[in-house]
């Protein structure tokens, strides 16, 4: 049940900052990164591990520095976009970006 909680929970976000968009499309950028996301897994790391401490720590520090490589994802994303590139390239070329960044991430917090 507790997944089919999450399931829901993260679809009505998803859906939410969708129909966003279609009106208020910055609005909808803002809603789409926002910590509510990051807020809802540290709940739901929290209680799969009874708050334990080093979870918590390593799972803070994660998130911290994996801002990073969301922030090159969106850099890469908005630069092609505005460059007139194609959904499919932009994505391609942003998870790129973001995949080598993410490796360097777990590379360095190791």
């Amino acid at each position: 049940m507790q997944l089919f909680f999450k399931i829901l929970f993260s679809m009505a976000i998803i859906l939410g900052a969708t129909a966003l968009a279609k009106r208020y499309p910055s609005l909808a950028g803002l809603v789409g990164v926002m910590p509510l996301t990051g807020a809802l897994v540290l709940v739901w790391v929290y209680q799969e591990n009874r708050g334990n401490q080093a979870v918590m720590v390593s799972f803070s520090k994660g998130a911290l520095w994996g801002m990073l490589p969301s922030l090159l994802f969106f850099f890469v994303a908005f630069f092609c976009f505005k460059k007139g590139f194609s959904l499919p390239l932009v994505l391609c070329s942003s998870f790129l970006v973001w995949l080598a960044a993410a490796g360097v991430h777990q590379a360095l917090l190791k």
